[in-house]
């Protein structure tokens, strides 16, 4: 008797938990908002498999702790939302896990929203295994946000995060609200997948918190995150509210920094910055009071100024909220730098960030290099950081008297491919784990990482006759990578613009380079997803409309979000005069280039530009292209500017662009009635500039004007021949460190360079003009 009603017992606690607990397979939207409007304790959604198109999904529901409401799919992996699609959370006690966002955008600010509204915010809710891939706005510059995080107590881990386009942070933490405050967030496990160089502000991949609440705290934790080549702008990760905690996370090759930029009292401690010696590399970056920098290890960082593998910034007395407050009371600690190149203190230093850094300490830290002697840079007063017990490797001078030993360190690779020191007995530096964390650990397990990037030559060759548009044909049949290949021969005849809409190379092996004539506007244009590669060509522009505004090469007229590449190498550029302003290369508005290269090449009788990089004119720091190289090239009757490159306005958040100008020869340019610049070069706001061994033959000026940051200005042994020579100008101070065989007549009074005295040097003939300027 009592095991029959025992045996009762169990049969109705089994009902009632089964009936308790409700799956539903839904495959409408209209089936969702019935499920969701139905849903109890311990229930769960499931999307079923396939695409959902143009999806807006609202999960408000509330759960409880022992029994939450789940929102997951059929099978992952196989549930993917395109188009203007997104999804919005708000209850309590729920979790959302292997949904796919991809091919498509969110129609709001954000793709998924840890809100309903701006009152009702999700509590204690998880969001995993979830994916956002490539799921960009196709304008360039309307920004949006990809996770936004409200509310309190919410978990965001083993997510996939790849290939933001798009102006916009990938994942932020709100706190606009008190609702939203001191919310103890735990971000976790996420895979951060690469992000493209977005060529201005606003490119970051996490920020937590806003300028407006920066003073008030969060308390969210960032733990064991993978940051793969997140390249958006010098934040990969803007700290901007107080008592974060950011620990055991892994930046792969990014170019940029863990940047305390605004808020106080942040924990950074266990991180691991691998550089593998890519530009622009970097590491952490102290603003503000109280910040804890302990046990984080770097590696093959290049980045300099705000990039640089460990930077300690000035601030200012007194601060506006969304300005720099000063560093105080901050703690540096057994942390190694090994072949990284620079550790900046007091940067940014400037009239208005006077503040030097107070009641710092940097103790117990190893800073070593030793194929750089000059890995410190100090731009101010360091009487406010007290160092003891730092190890730095022999070729290095210490920075003070004291604090600072100089020590031949052995190193050994441990099981993590990392150099660590050989004598574990060290007390400097931080103490890694055998095994750091890997990319394969992080994000959804079951969701690839692999690169989805073409490269130039990795596909087929398409030999291709000459003719008229038989490589217009050939390139309508071609696939990403592939190689179209020409013969010498009568000239090949374009009657049709030919679109590059993905990686394509036009090369040539013969002796004689084959010739193409065009007949529209423009021969190439590359469009989103498109880049080019040009070798061993000639291309004569005599059979080019009888109009104004033709060009060879041009980007599309619309905004591109995905960044292109154009390679020239050993090809011709002639007769580009058939009517005024023939471009050789134009760009539009709202495009952006990874790298411009030309090489080896001849530029002769051009009507307009060789290169037109300057349509972002509104000057908030947006520019056309991170890398330009002009080199071993041949520029003759060229009526407007070799090259015009623009980068206006102060913002500091991009140190770009970069320009080499070397070895090349400039004969009759500039001279053309439409030449708005009145210059051969025109540069303006470029951040970085190599202009060596160039010889300018009857030209305009070399006019290069200096807005903000802290340009790197390199010109030396350039020889201008009954040409304009050289004009600086701008509002940054410089100090003329090297000027030799220099025009007799020049003088700029006082060999500095500032807004009210621009440099002004002309040569003659025969003279050589070289200078470095450095801030």
């Amino acid at each position: 008797m009592q095991k029959s009603i025992i045996l009762v017992a169990c049969l109705v606690l089994f009902t009632l938990t089964s009936c308790s607990k409700k799956t539903d397979t839904v495959s409408t939207v209209e089936e969702f908002n019935s499920a969701v409007k139905n849903a109890k304790p311990g229930d769960v959604i499931t999307l079923a498999n396939g695409v959902w198109n143009n999806t807006e999904l609202v999960f408000d529901a509330k759960g409880t702790e022992e029994k939450p409401i789940t929102l997951t799919v059929e099978t992952k992996g196989k549930v993917i939302l395109e188009g203007q699609s997104n999804l919005r959370i708000a209850g309590e006690h729920l979790i959302i896990s292997g949904l796919v966002f991809k091919n498509g955008f969110t129609p709001t600010n954000e793709v998924i929203s840890f809100k309903k509204d701006a009152k009702t915010l999700a509590y204690n809710t998880r969001l995993t295994e979830c994916v956002i891939d490539n799921f960009s706005n196709p304008e360039r510059h309307e920004p949006d946000t990809w996770v936004a995080i409200y509310g309190k107590n919410n978990r965001i881990d083993h997510n996939h995060l790849s290939g933001k386009k798009n102006r916009g942070v990938t994942m932020t933490v709100r706190l606009n609200t008190v609702e939203s405050q001191e919310n103890n967030h735990k971000i976790d496990h996420n895979y951060f997948g690469p992000r493209q160089n977005l060529g201005s502000n606003g490119g970051e991949t996490l920020r937590i918190g806003t300028s407006h609440y920066s003073r008030s705290n969060s308390n969210t934790i960032v733990e064991a995150n993978y940051f793969d080549r997140c390249n958006g702008e010098h934040e990969i990760i803007s700290n901007k509210s107080c008592q974060n905690t950011y620990k055991n996370n892994v930046f792969y090759e990014c170019t940029g920094t863990l940047t305390m930029r605004h808020g106080n009292r942040t924990m950074v401690d266990g991180n691991i910055f691998i550089g593998n010696n890519k530009p622009s590399t970097g590491g952490i970056r102290i603003i503000n009071g109280e910040q804890t920098v302990i046990n984080n290890y770097g590696v093959g960082l290049t980045g300099y100024r705000f990039r640089g593998a460990f930077v300690i910034m000035n601030g200012i007395y007194n601060s506006p909220i969304n300005r720099y407050d000063q560093a105080k009371d901050a703690v540096v600690k057994n942390n190694t730098f090994v072949n990284c190149d620079n550790i900046q203190l007091c940067a940014g230093s400037d009239e208005e960030r006077s503040a030097p850094p107070e009641d710092c300490v940097m103790d117990s830290n190893i800073f070593y290099n030793e194929n750089n002697d000059k890995i410190f840079t100090v731009y101010d007063d360091i009487s406010g950081i007290a160092f003891t017990n730092n190890i730095i490797s022999k070729n290095n001078t210490p920075i003070t008297e004291t604090g600072f030993n100089t020590q031949k360190i052995e190193w050994k690779t441990n099981a993590s491919g990392l150099l660590v020191p050989k004598d574990e007995t060290l007390k400097a530096g931080a103490k890694l784990p055998s095994n750091i964390l890997t990319k394969d650990k992080t994000g959804a397990s079951w969701y690839s990482k692999n690169s989805t990037n073409v490269a130039f030559g990795s596909g087929k060759t398409i030999k291709v006759e000459p003719g008229l548009n038989t490589l217009f044909e050939a390139v309508s049949k071609s696939s990403a990578g592939d190689v179209i290949e020409l013969t010498s021969g009568v000239p090949y005849t374009l009657s049709k613009t030919i679109a590059i809409n993905h990686p394509l190379s036009f090369t040539s092996n013969s002796k004689v380079k084959p010739t193409i004539l065009f007949e529209k506007k423009t021969l190439f244009e590359i469009n989103n997803g498109g880049s080019l590669k040009l070798d061993n060509i000639n291309f004569d522009g005599k059979s080019a409309p009888d109009r104004t505004g033709n060009s060879v090469i041009s980007t599309s007229k619309y905004s591109m979000n995905k960044n292109y590449k154009l390679f020239v190498d050993n090809c011709d550029f002639i007769n580009l005069d058939v009517n005024h302003s023939f471009d050789a290369v134009v760009v539009y508005k709202n495009t952006f280039a990874d790298t411009i290269s030309i090489k080896n090449s001849n530029f002769k009788t051009i009507t307009g530009n060789v290169l037109a990089l300057d349509k972002e004119t509104d000057d908030i720091g947006i520019y056309n292209a991170e890398y330009v190289i002009l080199k071993n090239n041949s520029f003759s009757d060229v009526s407007k500017a070799v090259l015009s490159l623009h980068r206006g306005g102060k913002d500091e958040s991009t140190f770009g662009p970069f320009l080499e100008l070397d070895h090349n020869t400039f004969t009759n340019v500039g001279h053309g009635k439409r030449n708005k610049y009145n210059a051969a070069i025109n540069l303006y706001g470029v951040q970085v500039n190599e202009i060596t061994n160039n010889i300018f033959n009857n030209t305009k000026a070399l006019k290069m004007h200096l807005v903000v940051g802290e340009p790197m200005v390199d010109i030396l042994n350039n020889n201008f021949y009954k040409s304009e020579g050289l004009e600086v100008s701008g509002n940054q101070k410089y100090t003329v460190e090297n000027l030799w065989t220099l025009d007799p007549n020049f003088n700029d009074g006082t060999n500095t360079l500032s807004a009210t005295s621009p440099l002004l040097a002309k040569g003659t003939e025969g003279k050589n003009l070289g200078l470095i300027l450095n801030n």
